[in-house]
C-alpha cells in the first residue's frame, strides 16, 4: 500500500508542477502538453513496480459496465466533435458577434447577454469546448471596443464551469461520476437541476459586484460581421446535435448505453458532411480541422490516471478514504473533499478516484462529487483542464491575468458558488 500511495503522491505533485511551470514542450515545430506525459509516466511506474497486475488492468479497461473509462471517453470525444464542428462552421463566432451587436453601447447588457449564450451553450455542448471559444473571442473583442477582458474572462470561465453540472454531458467528470453509479439522463437532471440554478444564481451576482464599476463604462461597437461558412453543414450538425441529446433524454427508456449514441450520431455526421462536401465538390478540410482540434492527449491521460485508481483500490486505500468521509454529513463532505481534491490532482482523476467510492456514501455523496468536479475547476488553474488551457489562450493574447489573479477571483466566486450548490443538493434529496 505504501508504494502505490508514494507513487500516486509523486504523480499528483508532477502533475501539479507540470500544469504551473512546465504546460507545454516544444518538439520542432510541435507544443505538446505535458500532464498527460505526467500520467502516463506515473501509471507506468505502477506496473513497473507491481502495485497492480496488467491483467487487473485489462479487466477494469474491459469491464462491461458503466464506469468502462473507454466507454467514457468515446461518450466525450464524441460530444466534442459536434462541438468542435459547429465551431469550425463558424456558428459560435457568428452567436457571440449577434449578442454583442444587440447589447450596443451597454457594457453590463452585454455582460449578461455573454454570460446567458456561455451558460446556455455549455449545457447543451461542453464547458471545455465554451472556453476554447470564447475565451480568444473575448479578448479579441476586449481590444477592438478597448473595454478590460477581465469581467468577461472571470465571468465565462465561471459560467462553463457551473452550468456544466445541469446535463450529465456538460463535463466529461459528470459522465465518470455519475454512471458509475448508474445514474441516466433524466434521473441525474431532476436532481442537479435546483444546485445548478443556485449556483448559477449566486454566481452571476458575485460576479456582477466584483466588476460593476468597470461594467459602467461605456461601449463602443463596430460594423464588423461574423458570417457563417457553410450554411447546409451548420444545419446538418445542429440537427445531428439536437437528435443526440434527444436520444440522450430516452436512452433510459430504450435502454440504450449513452456513449453509443454520442458514438452513432459523429459517425452520422461525418457520412453526411462528407456526403455534402463530395456533392459541393467542396474540401473536406471542416472534418480534418474538427478532428485536429479533439482533445486527444485527454485519451493516454484518463487511462493512465484509471490505472493509478485501481492500484489505489486494489491496495485498500480508498477504503480509507470512504471511512473518513463517512464522519460528516455526505453532502458536504464529498462536495468539499471533492472540490479541494480536484486542485490537488485535477478534477478528472478526482472523479476517477471519487467513482470508485462516492456510491458507498450514497446518491447524495455522488451528487455532491459532480458538483465539487465542475465548480472546483474555478479555484485554481490546476483544477480542470479546461483551467488549463484557459489560461494559455490568454497568455496568448497578452491579457494580464496570472495564477494570483485566477485564484483571486477564483476563491472569491468558487466557495460561495460551491455553498449554493450543495444547499440546493441536500433541499432536493
Amino acid at each position: 500500500m505504501a508504494l502505490t500511495i508514494v507513487v500516486s503522491v509523486l504523480t499528483c505533485v508532477g502533475l501539479i508542477t507540470s500544469v504551473l511551470l512546465y504546460p507545454k514542450i516544444k518538439i520542432r515545430k510541435y507544443n505538446i502538453n505535458t500532464y498527460w506525459i505526467v500520467g502516463l509516466v506515473g501509471a507506468i511506474a505502477i506496473l513497473i513496480t507491481g502495485c497492480i497486475s496488467l491483467e487487473e488492468v485489462a479487466k477494469g479497461l474491459t469491464a462491461t459496465d458503466s464506469i468502462n473509462p473507454i466507454k467514457i471517453l468515446v461518450l466525450f470525444i464524441s460530444m466534442t466533435f459536434l462541438s468542435v464542428f459547429l465551431d469550425e462552421e463558424g456558428f459560435f463566432g457568428y452567436l457571440a458577434e449577434y449578442v454583442s451587436r444587440k447589447a450596443k453601447s451597454s457594457q453590463l447588457k452585454l455582460f449578461l447577454c455573454f454570460y446567458a449564450v456561455v451558460s446556455v451553450l455549455t449545457v447543451f455542448t461542453s464547458n471545455d469546448i465554451v472556453i476554447l471559444t470564447f475565451t480568444p473571442f473575448i479578448c479579441y473583442f476586449a481590444k477592438h471596443v478597448r473595454i478590460n477582458p477581465v469581467p468577461y474572462l472571470v465571468a465565462e470561465f465561471a459560467a462553463a464551469n457551473t452550468w456544466s453540472m445541469l446535463l450529465i454531458i456538460g463535463n466529461p467528470t459528470n459522465v465518470y461520476i455519475a454512471t458509475a453509479s448508474g445514474i441516466d439522463f433524466i434521473a441525474y437532471l431532476k436532481v442537479m437541476a435546483l444546485p445548478t440554478l443556485f449556483a448559477g444564481a449566486i454566481e452571476v451576482l458575485i460576479i456582477y459586484l466584483l466588476f460593476r464599476r468597470q461594467l459602467k463604462a461605456p461601449l463602443v461597437c463596430d460594423d464588423e460581421h461574423v458570417t457563417l461558412k457553410d450554411l447546409p453543414c451548420l444545419i446538418i450538425g445542429l440537427v445531428h446535435l439536437v437528435a443526440c441529446l434527444v436520444l440522450l433524454v430516452v436512452s433510459s427508456y430504450a435502454q440504450i448505453e449513452m456513449w453509443l449514441i454520442c458514438l452513432v450520431t459523429a459517425v452520422s455526421l461525418i457520412v453526411f458532411v462528407v456526403g455534402r462536401l463530395l456533392f459541393g465538390h467542396k474540401p473536406l478540410s471542416p472534418l480534418v480541422r474538427t478532428t485536429k482540434r479533439l482533445p486527444w492527449d485527454l485519451i493516454p491521460f484518463v487511462l493512465s490516471m484509471f490505472v493509478i485508481v485501481l492500484a489505489l483500490k486494489e491496495q485498500g486505500v480508498t477504503s480509507l478514504i470512504v471511512k473518513a468521509l463517512s464522519k460528516g454529513d455526505s453532502v458536504y463532505a464529498y462536495g468539499i473533499s471533492s472540490f479541494l481534491v480536484c486542485n490537488l490532482i485535477n478534477n478528472i482523476p478526482m472523479s476517477v478516484l471519487f467513482s470508485t467510492f462516492a456510491s458507498s456514501g450514497g446518491l447524495s455523496a455522488v451528487y455532491a462529487t459532480v458538483i465539487g468536479s465542475n465548480v472546483g475547476a474555478f479555484l485554481t488553474p490546476v483544477g480542470a483542464l479546461a483551467g488549463i488551457m484557459f489560461t494559455d489562450l490568454i497568455r496568448k493574447q497578452g491579457v494580464k491575468y496570472g495564477f494570483k489573479e485566477f485564484v483571486k477571483y477564483g476563491a472569491i466566486i468558487s466557495f460561495p458558488t460551491l455553498l449554493a450548490a450543495l444547499s440546493g443538493l441536500a433541499i432536493i434529496l
